[in-house]
């Protein structure tokens, strides 16, 4: 324990400074895992030795990962999305494998050993793509789709890739035998499992969160995973699916999302250390020496998967653009490819001469790939000539709807927020144009006449077609903070006296939203709990009218905007006529305007009827309202007043005519 102590506490040093400084650089946290192993194992300082104790600790990562992966299973959404997945995503693998175990035979490499390559070399990296269709908004682009099927796929085939690689290496006259073996043993065992501990399981897991113990529940957890890995094992199995199996039945039952949640930390770790093992065996000097050899495989890697699945996604019906992205976003390699090296090298199928390189191509492949990602519209558009025409045909028939309207409001996003949004848009007579990605949701309400267009609401020419230079307002509908910042960015950068109002789903966003631009930013997190709280102190038995009271002051403690205005529309009741209500009104001070350079004291706008509410100005949340304060040029006056006051009130400011 003694010696064994200092290794650990040097790989947990190593690694926290290390994937602190990937994280700041916006880098994945597996390359910083994989340096480490790479810097301090047995190739390099030599500090932590490969040993085989270290190799079966860090298999426990891979343990993890399949349970996960086995536990977001589902046969609904396979079968949703199987045109892709059981389409594009089979056809990627099978002539990638194909393709891989040819080039390996030129090579001079056995063919069994090819296919343990070309399996490697097939998939792509599930958690850093993933993650960049999120942070981009482009999950429910087409492009984006294709990319989650295939690598669906691809995780699903990591399986039997698993069970196959040990038989691989058995001699070619009991190769076949072993794999009937191994693939019996599985579907016996997959049903046993599936249709029997699955009842058993649910049953077995109520009477455990019946103890309502969070020790207990993660004890089961733990039991369940390894338990079943160690049978698998048992079976002549890898522990692999024994895991994976542990996910689809835990996956099946109510418990699933916990499951999730407690489970995580356990596969960060222990994933970590995995892919620490493998940086362990790179041997940098012998790289270093075979650098002209790494760089051609990096190359073939890249344009070779490009190319398959580019062809693929054309052979099913996508568009050339479509198809290219699909290509540049899944032509890197992926962790699940390390995993599947690291068996196939345990198992002696492939020896270190051709390990060595093929590794490091796949980990520069990673480090390439969210570059990759990043240029891929630039690329699109420089080799895919149809597809300037179909944006220049999305743009047009985008202008052509927006031509006719003025002073609308633009809605980026048409999701569940943005349509409730619309309907009391239209109540108003407001009109509105949205935008939004997803291309089936566009086709339905165009199909219904709404004003809805395909189109990215953080690119220039898409705003500009939607007629930003008229818009009265543009709102942010979506909780995506990165990408409501771009959108903000974007139309303060063509538009900047246009007011925004932006959507937040952390209390934490909205300072960031409002240092960007918005003129006003409405938290998930405030808006639930002031609800939750109206609806209870009403049944609690308070008064309505102390009830309401209570909820404009919470209402007007965080929106400027709204200060002063609930108590004049509640005094001026219903009796009143629309333009005798109070509103809100904001006016632009633009060049040259008679109010620039001068106090807010000196601006007497109570003889128009009119009153200031809040003033804004570019990256600060709102102004306080003194009399010493100076008006520049592009600061937003907010009056409110009946609709002859503000009127007056905007004429006064802009032209300095008080009456």
């Amino acid at each position: 324990m003694t010696e064994t102590l200092p290794l650990i506490l040097l790989l947990l040093a190593a690694a926290v400074v290390v994937v602190v400084i990937f994280r700041m650089l916006g880098l994945p946290p597996i390359m910083g895992y994989l340096l480490v192993g790479a810097a301090l194992g047995p190739h390099a300082a030599g500090w932590v030795p490969d040993t085989e104790q270290t190799r079966h600790l860090a298999e426990f990562g891979v343990v993890f990962l399949m349970f996960s992966i086995g536990l977001e299973f589902s046969l609904a959404r396979l079968y949703s999305m199987k045109r892709i997945v059981f389409g594009l995503g089979l056809l990627q693998v099978v002539v990638s494998v194909l393709v891989a175990t040819l080039l390996a035979r030129v090579a001079g490499i056995p063919w069994l050993a090819g296919l343990a390559l070309g399996g490697a070399l097939a998939m792509s990296s599930t958690a850093m793509l993933s993650k960049l269709l999120t942070e981009r908004g482009e999950l429910d682009a087409p492009h984006g789709r294709e990319v989650i099927g295939v690598l669906l796929f691809q995780d699903i085939a990591v399986v039997p890739l698993l069970v196959m690689i040990p038989a691989l290496s058995q001699p070619l006259e009991v190769m076949a035998e072993a794999l009937l073996l191994a693939a019996f043993k599985a579907m016996v065992l997959l049903a046993l499992v599936l249709f029997i501990g699955q009842r058993m399981l649910s049953a077995w897991f109520y009477l455990v969160a019946r103890r309502k113990s969070a020790e207990l529940f993660m004890l089961n957890v733990l039991l369940i995973t390894l338990g079943l890995a160690w049978l698998t094992e048992l079976a002549g199995l890898s522990l692999a699916l024994g895991a994976f199996t542990a996910g689809m039945l835990i996956g099946e039952t109510e418990y699933r999302y916990q499951v999730e949640e407690d489970i995580k930390p356990f596969r960060d770790v222990l994933l970590g250390l995995f892919f620490v093992a493998i940086g362990m065996r790179l041997n940098v000097p012998q790289i270093a020496g075979q650098w002209i050899l790494v760089a051609g495989i990096l190359a073939a890697l890249v344009a070779f998967k490009l190319v398959i699945i580019g062809v693929a996604s054309r052979l099913l019906g996508s568009s050339p653009g479509t198809a290219m992205r699909s290509g540049l976003w899944l032509c890197a390699g992926g962790e699940f490819g390390f995993v599947i090296l690291a068996r196939a090298g345990d198992v002696n199928l492939l020896d270190a001469a051709t390990l060595q390189p093929v590794l490091a191509a796949m980990v520069l492949s990673l480090l390439l790939a969210p570059l990759i990602v990043h240029f891929s519209d630039r690329l699109v558009f420089r080799f895919v000539a149809s597809e300037w025409l179909l944006r220049s045909m999305q743009l047009t028939q985008l202008a052509a709807q927006s031509l006719t309207t003025d002073k609308h409001a633009i809605l980026c996003g048409y999701g569940r927020t943005g349509q409730h949004l619309a309907r009391f848009l239209e109540a108003e007579g407001i009109s509105f144009m949205a935008l939004d990605l997803d291309p089936e949701r566009v086709r339905e309400a165009s199909m219904a006449a709404e004003p809805v267009s395909y189109g990215d609401s953080s690119k220039k020419e898409t705003l500009l077609a939607a007629g930003l230079s008229r818009a009265s307002v543009v709102i942010i509908t979506f909780a995506d903070i990165d990408a409501a910042l771009r959108v903000i960015h974007r139309v303060r950068e063509l538009r900047p006296d246009v007011a925004i109002v932006s959507r937040a789903r952390e209390q934490d966003d909205v300072e960031k939203l409002y240092a960007a631009g918005a003129a006003e930013v409405v938290p998930e997190a405030l808006e639930s709990s002031v609800m939750l709280a109206t609806h209870a102190l009403a049944l609690s038995g308070i008064p309505m009218h102390k009830v309401i009271k209570r909820l404009r002051e919470m209402r007007e403690q965080h929106y400027s905007l709204l200060r002063g205005f609930f108590h004049g529309a509640t005094d001026a009741g219903a009796h009143l006529a629309d333009a005798d209500q109070p509103r809100l009104h904001a006016v632009t001070l633009t060049p040259g305007t008679w109010a620039i350079g001068r106090r807010v004291g000196e601006i007497d706008l109570a003889r128009v009827g009119a009153g200031v509410t809040a003033i804004r100005r570019r990256s600060q949340r709102a102004l306080k309202l003194e009399p010493l304060l100076e008006l520049i040029e592009g600061d937003v006056v907010v009056l409110i007043g009946n609709a002859a006051a503000v009127t007056a009130g905007e004429e006064a400011l802009l032209r300095g005519k008080q009456k």
